[in-house]
Protein backbone atom coordinates (compact mmCIF):
# COMPACT_ATOMS: atom_id res chain seq x y z
CA UNK A 1 0.00 0.00 0.00
CA UNK A 2 0.79 3.37 -0.50
CA UNK A 3 1.95 5.30 2.65
CA UNK A 4 1.29 8.17 4.48
CA UNK A 5 2.40 10.06 7.18
CA UNK A 6 0.64 12.55 9.84
CA UNK A 7 3.15 13.69 12.37
CA UNK A 8 5.79 15.21 11.14
CA UNK A 9 8.21 18.33 12.00
CA UNK A 10 9.98 20.92 10.12
CA UNK A 11 12.31 23.77 10.48
CA UNK A 12 9.75 25.86 12.33
CA UNK A 13 10.02 23.47 15.56
CA UNK A 14 12.36 21.02 16.09
CA UNK A 15 12.39 19.18 12.57
CA UNK A 16 15.88 20.25 10.96
CA UNK A 17 14.57 21.01 7.25
CA UNK A 18 12.40 23.21 5.34
CA UNK A 19 8.85 21.70 4.45
CA UNK A 20 9.49 21.11 0.60
CA UNK A 21 12.47 19.15 1.61
CA UNK A 22 10.01 16.43 3.07
CA UNK A 23 7.55 16.88 0.37
CA UNK A 24 10.47 16.44 -2.23
CA UNK A 25 11.41 13.02 -0.29
CA UNK A 26 7.88 11.93 -0.07
CA UNK A 27 7.18 12.16 -3.81
CA UNK A 28 10.02 10.52 -4.82
CA UNK A 29 9.18 7.75 -2.43
CA UNK A 30 5.01 7.66 -4.22
CA UNK A 31 3.57 8.28 -0.74
CA UNK A 32 -0.17 8.94 -0.91
CA UNK A 33 0.36 11.90 1.86
CA UNK A 34 1.71 14.32 4.01
CA UNK A 35 0.61 15.83 7.10
CA UNK A 36 3.08 18.81 9.20
CA UNK A 37 2.34 18.70 12.75
CA UNK A 38 5.08 20.84 14.06
CA UNK A 39 4.54 21.73 17.97
CA UNK A 40 2.19 24.22 18.50
CA UNK A 41 3.51 27.08 20.33
CA UNK A 42 3.50 27.17 24.33
CA UNK A 43 3.69 30.21 26.61
CA UNK A 44 7.32 29.47 28.51
CA UNK A 45 10.64 29.17 26.64
CA UNK A 46 11.70 26.04 25.07
CA UNK A 47 13.83 24.00 22.42
CA UNK A 48 10.94 22.23 20.50
CA UNK A 49 8.17 24.74 19.98
CA UNK A 50 6.87 26.91 17.29
CA UNK A 51 8.73 30.48 18.32
CA UNK A 52 6.53 32.88 19.25
CA UNK A 53 5.60 34.75 16.45
CA UNK A 54 6.08 32.48 13.89
CA UNK A 55 2.90 30.30 12.94
CA UNK A 56 1.62 32.67 10.94
CA UNK A 57 4.53 32.19 8.93
CA UNK A 58 4.23 28.31 9.20
CA UNK A 59 0.83 27.90 8.12
CA UNK A 60 1.57 30.16 4.90
CA UNK A 61 4.10 27.91 3.98
CA UNK A 62 2.37 24.87 4.13
CA UNK A 63 -0.24 26.35 2.33
CA UNK A 64 1.37 27.35 -0.60
CA UNK A 65 3.13 23.89 -0.43
CA UNK A 66 -0.26 22.62 -1.13
CA UNK A 67 -1.15 24.30 -3.57
CA UNK A 68 2.53 24.13 -5.56
CA UNK A 69 2.55 20.19 -5.17
CA UNK A 70 -1.52 19.70 -5.39
CA UNK A 71 -1.03 17.38 -8.37
CA UNK A 72 1.77 15.59 -6.72
CA UNK A 73 1.09 15.08 -2.92
CA UNK A 74 -1.83 15.26 -0.25
CA UNK A 75 -0.17 17.94 2.01
CA UNK A 76 -2.10 18.71 5.04
CA UNK A 77 -1.72 21.63 7.77
CA UNK A 78 -1.68 20.43 11.23
CA UNK A 79 -0.54 20.86 14.80
CA UNK A 80 0.95 18.69 17.36
CA UNK A 81 -0.78 20.20 20.98
CA UNK A 82 0.30 19.83 23.89
CA UNK A 83 -2.11 19.21 26.71
CA UNK A 84 -0.78 20.90 29.96
CA UNK A 85 -3.94 21.98 32.15
CA UNK A 86 -4.21 25.62 33.13
CA UNK A 87 -1.65 26.20 30.57
CA UNK A 88 -1.85 25.89 26.82
CA UNK A 89 -4.60 27.23 25.00
CA UNK A 90 -7.39 25.04 24.28
CA UNK A 91 -7.37 22.96 21.11
CA UNK A 92 -9.99 24.47 19.24
CA UNK A 93 -8.70 27.85 19.55
CA UNK A 94 -5.83 26.53 17.20
CA UNK A 95 -8.48 24.67 15.10
CA UNK A 96 -10.21 27.62 14.28
CA UNK A 97 -7.64 30.42 14.22
CA UNK A 98 -5.42 28.55 11.80
CA UNK A 99 -7.95 26.36 10.21
CA UNK A 100 -5.98 23.34 10.97
CA UNK A 101 -7.16 19.95 8.73
CA UNK A 102 -6.31 17.91 12.13
CA UNK A 103 -4.95 18.25 15.35
CA UNK A 104 -2.56 15.72 17.27
CA UNK A 105 -3.00 15.49 20.90
CA UNK A 106 0.15 14.74 22.78
CA UNK A 107 1.45 14.92 26.39
CA UNK A 108 5.06 15.47 27.04
CA UNK A 109 4.84 17.31 29.87
CA UNK A 110 2.76 15.86 32.93
CA UNK A 111 1.37 18.04 35.69
CA UNK A 112 1.81 17.59 39.56
CA UNK A 113 1.18 20.73 41.60
CA UNK A 114 2.05 23.42 39.25
CA UNK A 115 5.79 21.16 38.53
CA UNK A 116 6.09 19.34 35.28
CA UNK A 117 7.66 16.28 34.55
CA UNK A 118 9.45 16.35 31.32
CA UNK A 119 9.30 12.69 29.74
CA UNK A 120 10.13 13.52 26.09
CA UNK A 121 13.96 15.70 26.91
CA UNK A 122 17.11 14.20 27.94
CA UNK A 123 16.39 10.84 29.72
CA UNK A 124 18.25 12.70 32.66
CA UNK A 125 15.52 14.95 33.26
CA UNK A 126 13.22 11.77 33.02
CA UNK A 127 14.91 10.22 35.98
CA UNK A 128 15.43 13.81 38.19
CA UNK A 129 11.88 14.61 37.49
CA UNK A 130 10.35 11.48 38.94
CA UNK A 131 12.88 12.18 41.37
CA UNK A 132 12.13 15.64 42.77
CA UNK A 133 8.27 16.05 41.70
CA UNK A 134 6.97 12.46 42.42
CA UNK A 135 9.06 11.60 45.18
CA UNK A 136 10.29 8.02 42.86
CA UNK A 137 6.71 6.94 42.97
CA UNK A 138 6.47 5.96 39.62
CA UNK A 139 2.98 3.92 39.90
CA UNK A 140 1.80 8.02 41.13
CA UNK A 141 3.63 9.37 38.61
CA UNK A 142 2.32 6.80 35.48
CA UNK A 143 -0.71 7.11 36.54
CA UNK A 144 -0.87 10.96 36.68
CA UNK A 145 0.65 10.77 32.89
CA UNK A 146 -2.38 8.32 31.70
CA UNK A 147 -5.37 10.66 33.94
CA UNK A 148 -4.00 13.87 31.67
CA UNK A 149 -4.09 12.09 28.28
CA UNK A 150 -8.01 10.78 29.56
CA UNK A 151 -8.40 14.67 29.99
CA UNK A 152 -7.21 15.41 26.94
CA UNK A 153 -9.39 12.79 24.87
CA UNK A 154 -12.24 14.26 27.40
CA UNK A 155 -11.94 18.21 27.33
CA UNK A 156 -9.75 18.63 24.19
CA UNK A 157 -10.77 16.10 21.66
CA UNK A 158 -7.97 16.02 19.49
CA UNK A 159 -8.07 14.17 15.74
CA UNK A 160 -5.11 11.74 17.38
CA UNK A 161 -3.69 11.36 20.40
CA UNK A 162 0.62 11.23 19.44
CA UNK A 163 2.19 8.14 20.91
CA UNK A 164 0.09 7.01 23.53
CA UNK A 165 2.42 5.13 25.96
CA UNK A 166 5.38 7.41 25.47
CA UNK A 167 6.21 7.56 29.17
CA UNK A 168 8.07 4.09 29.00
CA UNK A 169 10.25 5.53 26.77
CA UNK A 170 13.09 5.74 29.35
CA UNK A 171 11.98 3.12 31.66
CA UNK A 172 13.23 0.40 30.66
CA UNK A 173 11.62 -2.08 32.77
CA UNK A 174 13.77 0.02 35.47
CA UNK A 175 10.69 1.42 36.96
CA UNK A 176 7.80 -0.91 36.15
CA UNK A 177 6.76 -3.48 33.67
CA UNK A 178 4.16 -3.34 31.13
CA UNK A 179 2.66 -6.09 32.73
CA UNK A 180 2.33 -5.00 36.51
CA UNK A 181 -1.52 -5.08 37.06
CA UNK A 182 -2.01 -1.24 38.47
CA UNK A 183 -0.17 -0.61 34.89
CA UNK A 184 -2.55 -2.45 32.70
CA UNK A 185 -5.42 -0.88 34.59
CA UNK A 186 -4.29 2.68 34.19
CA UNK A 187 -3.59 1.87 30.10
CA UNK A 188 -7.31 0.05 30.00
CA UNK A 189 -9.26 3.14 31.89
CA UNK A 190 -7.55 5.78 29.33
CA UNK A 191 -8.50 3.13 26.39
CA UNK A 192 -12.34 2.68 27.64
CA UNK A 193 -12.56 6.64 26.78
CA UNK A 194 -10.50 6.89 23.69
CA UNK A 195 -13.58 3.83 22.87
CA UNK A 196 -15.99 6.29 23.36
CA UNK A 197 -14.94 9.08 21.53
CA UNK A 198 -13.62 7.72 17.93
CA UNK A 199 -10.49 9.05 18.88
CA UNK A 200 -7.85 7.80 16.54
CA UNK A 201 -4.41 5.85 18.15
CA UNK A 202 -1.14 6.82 16.35
CA UNK A 203 1.33 4.15 15.62
CA UNK A 204 4.21 5.85 16.23
CA UNK A 205 7.69 4.18 14.61
CA UNK A 206 9.97 6.79 16.32
CA UNK A 207 10.70 5.17 19.29
CA UNK A 208 12.03 2.23 17.17
CA UNK A 209 13.87 3.87 14.86
CA UNK A 210 15.89 5.91 17.29
CA UNK A 211 16.48 2.78 19.72
CA UNK A 212 14.72 4.20 22.18
CA UNK A 213 12.21 1.36 22.69
CA UNK A 214 12.16 -2.05 21.51
CA UNK A 215 8.26 -1.88 20.43
CA UNK A 216 6.37 0.65 18.84
CA UNK A 217 4.33 3.46 20.81
CA UNK A 218 1.66 2.06 21.40
CA UNK A 219 3.28 -0.92 22.36
CA UNK A 220 1.76 -4.34 20.94
CA UNK A 221 -0.14 -5.57 24.25
CA UNK A 222 -1.88 -1.91 23.82
CA UNK A 223 -2.19 -2.29 20.26
CA UNK A 224 -4.14 -5.78 20.78
CA UNK A 225 -6.20 -3.84 23.17
CA UNK A 226 -7.04 -1.45 20.73
CA UNK A 227 -8.77 -4.10 18.38
CA UNK A 228 -10.34 -5.95 20.72
CA UNK A 229 -12.22 -1.77 21.48
CA UNK A 230 -12.51 -1.03 17.93
CA UNK A 231 -10.23 1.63 18.20
CA UNK A 232 -9.23 3.30 15.02
CA UNK A 233 -5.51 3.50 14.19
CA UNK A 234 -3.04 5.46 12.15
CA UNK A 235 0.53 4.58 11.12
CA UNK A 236 3.28 7.62 11.82
CA UNK A 237 6.87 7.92 12.01
CA UNK A 238 7.01 11.30 13.88
CA UNK A 239 9.47 12.81 11.58
CA UNK A 240 12.26 15.15 11.98
CA UNK A 241 14.36 14.61 9.15
CA UNK A 242 12.81 13.84 5.69
CA UNK A 243 14.87 10.39 5.70
CA UNK A 244 12.80 9.36 8.26
CA UNK A 245 9.28 9.76 6.89
CA UNK A 246 8.60 6.11 6.65
CA UNK A 247 10.97 4.09 8.67
CA UNK A 248 9.88 1.21 10.52
CA UNK A 249 6.19 1.76 8.22
CA UNK A 250 6.39 -1.93 7.07
CA UNK A 251 7.51 -3.44 10.04
CA UNK A 252 4.53 -1.83 11.40
CA UNK A 253 2.30 -3.18 8.92
CA UNK A 254 3.63 -6.55 9.42
CA UNK A 255 2.76 -6.34 12.94
CA UNK A 256 -0.29 -4.96 12.98
CA UNK A 257 -1.49 -7.61 10.03
CA UNK A 258 -0.31 -10.30 12.59
CA UNK A 259 -2.51 -9.17 15.63
CA UNK A 260 -5.47 -9.19 12.94
CA UNK A 261 -5.84 -5.20 11.78
CA UNK A 262 -7.76 -5.41 8.15
CA UNK A 263 -7.32 -1.46 8.03
CA UNK A 264 -6.06 1.70 9.15
CA UNK A 265 -7.58 5.66 8.98
CA UNK A 266 -6.12 7.70 6.45
CA UNK A 267 -7.23 11.82 6.25
CA UNK A 268 -9.22 12.07 2.71
CA UNK A 269 -11.13 15.11 1.12
CA UNK A 270 -11.66 16.57 4.76
CA UNK A 271 -11.86 13.44 6.91
CA UNK A 272 -10.77 10.24 8.47
CA UNK A 273 -11.57 7.34 6.65
CA UNK A 274 -10.70 3.29 6.56
CA UNK A 275 -8.52 1.88 4.16
CA UNK A 276 -7.12 -1.32 3.91
CA UNK A 277 -3.99 -2.58 4.71
CA UNK A 278 -3.56 -5.34 2.35
CA UNK A 279 -4.03 -3.44 -0.69
CA UNK A 280 -2.86 -0.84 -2.55
CA UNK A 281 -6.04 2.00 -2.97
Amino acid sequence: MQFSNYHTHCIFCDGTAQPEEYIKKAIYQKMDALGFSSHAPVPFKNAWSIKPGKIDDYCKTIIQQKEKYRNELKIFLALEADYIPGIISDFDYFRKQYHLDYIIGSVHLVKKNEKLWFIDGPEEGYVQGLQNIFDNNIHEAVECYYKQEAKMIANEKPDIIGHLDKVKMYNHDRFFLENDPWYIDAVENLLQIISKTGTIVEVNTRGQYKGKTNDLFPSTQILNRCLALNIPITISSDAHKPEELTLHFSEALELLRSIGYKSIRKFHQGKWVEVSIYKNV
